[in-house]
């Protein structure tokens, strides 16, 4: 006898799901969004061109390239759709850049103007790569007569490219998955129109069902030096579950990607993070990504208003060297800084009885909130057996609900919890995450911006980066810290409120 079925649910107070629309975080006016596509600054402004299904659905379907644009990377203003599902398929994920010598013959001369767009065709179970043009800044891409597909090895899963221009060869690269094969391709071209098969990578690190939007990219080493990145999301099979994305660091010469023996690394921790895309067209020591904040287990069944999807805030991008000696990619957040209005910085006493909080602050319901914290937690000899101390950020709200993010000092292990928000329920909708800092990793550093429906966190500036959607059916309007069988010792705790740049109903 078989039981009923699980659904995902949503509770939703009073309030409705205004509150959820993050302020800060890009999303859609209407419709799903999911994948950022050819982010690009074009030497005047950034385009934000995304995978989007208009209609009062919000699902998944029927894709094509939504647009936005911003001076800043945050204020945005949507635009039209700039590439369309056509009769030859479905616009996928691709990228967008600039030719700027004509290499490919489409243009009127050499210019700052000649944006392309190279992305995936996908129709009746064939998978190809196209390219457009465009000849109006970026607005609308036209696809030339009699060149396209520019790629096609006759696939059902053969997607999403990334295209840059690799110097020391003189020759453009392309990096594209072979999905179902777990492989990433890396093919070779002087025009952009006739491509090259140069190596393929894989399989390697977590296979999964599809590897999906890779994208290669040379980063400054703080201290010195440069390495390539090569970043493969997977879906399903990431160890949260269902997507997620792993790095690996490595060297590449033009042709092959070649990683080092330190294994991969995962690019966050938390349960909705994937396919980040790093901008074309910034200097090399400003490489910025945006990601998709999502899981395709739940993405679209989560509450909406007609709308889903979020994006990421822009992060800033680099290696370290970590505590076992390997690179570890770095990220933080940019540009920011303009945009904080302080709330709160508190003194805090930490020899208060460890059932009370340290502090009670109130937060504002109506802007995204951002909490840096810096604080030294030590185990105290009363501590239960079995753990250590624990310190311990509560965001509630007067209905009951909670979310909490914590670390022990025991096993040096951060997490989140958000199974006491009442918003959204579903089968795969994991309530906690962790992630370990390393060894006597007694200092914490903490960077948290909760906007809307997201949680951004990033830890010891940047080394580990957890991102989860969060759904309390009320606004979280309270914070309250509390130490557990701990000590600690607080060198910054700094409370901002961050102004809204994205006007959303």
């Amino acid at each position: 006898m078989s039981g009923s079925p699980v659904r995902p649910t949503t509770h939703v107070a009073r309030h409705g799901l205004g509150h959820l629309r993050p302020k800060l975080h890009f999303s859609p006016s209407a419709g799903f969004m999911n994948d950022p596509n050819g982010l690009l600054h074009d030497g005047e402004r950034y385009h934000l061109y995304y995978q989007f299904a208009p209609g009062p659905l919000a699902v998944h379907g029927h894709i094509c390239w939504g647009h936005a644009l911003a001076e800043d990377l945050y204020h945005w203003h949507d635009a039209p759709t700039a590439i369309r599902e056509t009769a030859d398929g479905q616009a996928f994920s691709g990228c967008a850049l600039i030719d700027h010598r004509n290499d490919s013959g489409l243009f009127a001369g050499p210019g700052p103007q000649n944006i392309v767009a190279i992305y995936t065709r996908h129709r009746d179970g064939r998978q190809n790569q196209w390219l457009a043009i465009s000849q109006d800044g970026g607005l609308d891409f036209e696809e030339p007569a009699g060149i396209n597909p520019v790629l096609d090895i006759g696939s059902d899963s053969f997607r999403d490219p990334k295209v840059f221009f690799h110097a020391p060869s003189g020759r453009w690269i392309m990096v594209v998955a072979l999905a179902r094969a777990h492989r990433i391709g890396f093919y070779g071209s002087g025009d952009l129109l006739h491509w090259q098969a140069l190596s393929e990578f894989g399989p390697e690190g977590m296979l999964g069902i599809d590897y999906e939007c890779p994208n290669l990219v040379e980063l400054d080493i703080e201290g010195g030096g440069r390495r390539w990145v090569l970043i493969i999301s997977i879906n399903p099979g990431a160890p949260q579950g269902g997507s997620g994305s792993q790095y690996f660091v490595g060297d590449f010469d033009g042709e092959r990607f070649v990683p080092d023996p330190q294994g991969l690394r995962l690019l966050d921790a938390g349960k909705d993070h994937y396919a980040i895309q790093v901008v074309e067209g910034l200097p090399s020591d400003q490489a910025t990504g945006i990601g998709w904040l999502g899981n395709w287990q739940y993405c679209q069944e989560v509450p909406s208003e007609g709308w889903r999807g979020v994006m990421t805030l822009p992060r800033g991008l680099g290696l370290r060297r970590d505590w076992m000696g390997g690179l570890s990619l770095v990220q933080h957040v940019r540009g920011l800084e303009p945009l904080r209005v302080p709330i709160a910085r508190p003194r805090i006493d930490s020899s208060l009885m460890p059932d009370q909080p340290l502090t009670d602050l109130d937060l504002p319901v109506d802007a995204a909130v951002e909490l840096l914290l810096r604080f030294h937690l030590e185990s105290l000899p009363t501590a239960p057996p079995g753990r250590g101390g624990r310190l311990v950020l509560c965001f509630g709200n007067a209905q009951g609900e909670r979310l909490e993010i914590g670390y022990d000092a025991a096993s040096h292990q951060l997490w989140t919890d958000r199974g006491e928000l009442r918003g959204f329920s579903h089968p795969f909708f994991s309530q906690r995450s962790a992630i370990a800092l390393g060894p006597d990793r007694r200092e914490v550093r903490l960077q948290l911006i909760i906007d809307g429906c997201s949680l951004e966190m990033l830890a010891q500036d940047g080394e580990y980066s957890m991102s989860s959607m969060i759904y309390p059916a009320a606004p979280l309007d309270r914070l309250a810290i509390y130490v557990e069988a701990g000590q600690a010792g607080f060198g910054q705790l700094e409370l901002n409120r961050l102004q809204s740049t994205l006007t959303r109903s």
